[in-house]
């Protein structure tokens, strides 16, 4: 091997690692959502969402990279498990980016998921604890 082909090779090598540094926050950043209505933030399938729970049941917020997303063209169940318990409800679109589930309760130490379909029949699952 000679200088030349050595040197190139360290060159490409140093920028290729350089550029996946620069990329990596990036990346990363998504996954940072703070709760903006007092709930439990989750993401999945490049979206962030909020648990929070309510008087007769719960909401769930919907956002894509801190933008409200519309969820009028969504449907979905949402299954709470609390201890030996399950309950499962519907998720309907109450407006906005938000979903409402009506008639279950999120204890502490609860499981939960949420199945979604968005309005271009993507499923989504996204899983929270509640602490």
């Amino acid at each position: 091997m000679n200088f030349k082909s050595t040197s190139l090779r360290l060159v490409a090598t140093s920028t290729v690692f350089a550029a996946s540094l620069l990329v990596a926050p990036v990346a990363f950043a998504h996954g940072d959502a703070q709760p903006q209505h007092g709930g439990i933030v989750s993401s999945a399938s490049e979206l962030s969402f909020e648990l929070v729970a309510a008087a007769d049941g719960a909401a769930l917020y919907v956002v894509d990279h801190d933008r409200p997303f519309d969820t009028s063209g969504m449907v979905g169940k949402l299954t709470v498990l609390n201890g030996a318990e399950k309950a499962e409800t519907v998720l309907k679109s109450a407006g906005g980016n938000k979903l409402e589930a009506q008639g279950v309760k999120l204890a502490k130490g609860a499981k939960v998921v949420a199945v979604l379909q968005t309005a271009d029949k993507k499923t989504v699952t996204v899983r929270f604890a509640v602490k």
